[in-house]
């Protein structure tokens, strides 16, 4: 069973938090603060954190912080609320795996949690073994079924481990970031399926996508991924064969305005994650560029062209 640590000092969220997680299989666990999340922790490591941000003693930025610093393995989400949006921005760049408004837990919050354990559980023997790897290159070809992203994505983050180019949290960021690159690239790019269906009635949107994996010409429609990968950076292509969309209409995901938006959150994790993000002109190819940033990585520059 999953375990969810909820942490929040509002009693009306915990239990909405709780409730919604017990819904789906998960047995969540709570605490007011940091500081209680912190011991709790120490006592009985979760499978993963759900922590708000305004909190006393201990917020959610501090949290992220320390649980990056001492567990490493440990992925984080955030739950936003309007006012919040800055330190939102703060606490993903710092170790925060994703985050889910407030206001949209009820269509969000499981999803959200799934979402992040698929791409963060993979056999962590293998990921502490050394490799004599200097560089890779790998291509993909997916169809349409989002239910394949997550063995893709997992396989990827493999490699990034044995390239050593970021600790167990980039690692995540990482994975979330390709995830959400690959799924927008199938839903919007090969189904075209609209965003703003999603903010309107997520139940339509969810029908909409499952009903074109088996109409023309969505369902003949493929996803190409190239990754290559050195010691000093990662650069992931994620290219589809939809109509594709002017880049510069894209609503700009770094304004805090739009964090709360449903369909902008994809991107916005890809920008903050990635250090380089590129489109085409087409609009259906996206470009990600993950530098070294490992304080154990061969190149000898820890931190090296984070950004």
């Amino acid at each position: 069973m999953v375990r969810v640590l909820v942490v929040d000092d509002s009693p009306m969220d915990r239990i909405l938090c709780g409730g919604l997680l017990k819904n789906r299989g998960m047995e969540p666990s709570y605490a007011k603060n940091g500081v209680e999340a912190l011991r709790s922790i120490a006592r009985s490591a979760p499978d993963i954190v759900l922590t708000d941000l305004q909190m006393a003693e201990m917020d959610g930025l501090e949290l992220v912080e320390a649980i990056r610093r001492e567990h490493p393995y440990l992925p984080v989400i955030l739950m936003t609320a309007h006012g919040s949006e800055e330190i939102a921005v703060q606490a993903l760049r710092r170790g925060a795996a994703s985050y889910v408004a407030k206001r949209n837990l009820g269509t969000e919050l499981v999803s959200t949690v799934e979402n992040v354990l698929a791409v963060a559980r993979l056999d962590r023997r293998e990921q502490q073994l050394l490799s004599c790897l200097t560089a890779t290159e790998s291509h993909f070809e997916l169809d349409n079924d989002v239910a394949k992203v997550p063995a893709l994505v997992g396989h990827i983050e493999q490699s990034l481990g044995r390239m050593r180019l970021c600790d167990e949290t980039g690692r995540i960021q990482v994975a979330v970031a390709l995830r959400e690159a690959l799924v927008n690239a199938i839903v919007h790019g090969n189904l075209e399926v609209s965003s703003t269906l999603l903010d309107e009635n997520p139940k339509a949107f969810s029908a909409l996508v499952e009903r074109r994996r088996y109409e023309g010409p969505y369902r003949d429609r493929r996803v190409y991924v190239v990754a290559r990968e050195t010691r000093t950076e990662a650069t992931y292509m994620v290219r589809d064969e939809g109509p594709g969309f002017d880049p510069r209409d894209l609503p700009d995901p770094t304004d805090l305005a739009n964090l709360d938006k449903p369909s902008g959150r994809g991107l916005m994790l890809i920008r903050t994650f990635m250090d380089e993000v590129r489109h085409n002109e087409k609009g259906n190819e996206i470009w990600m560029v993950i530098r070294c940033r490992s304080s154990d990585d061969p190149c000898g520059e820890p931190d090296g062209g984070g950004g």
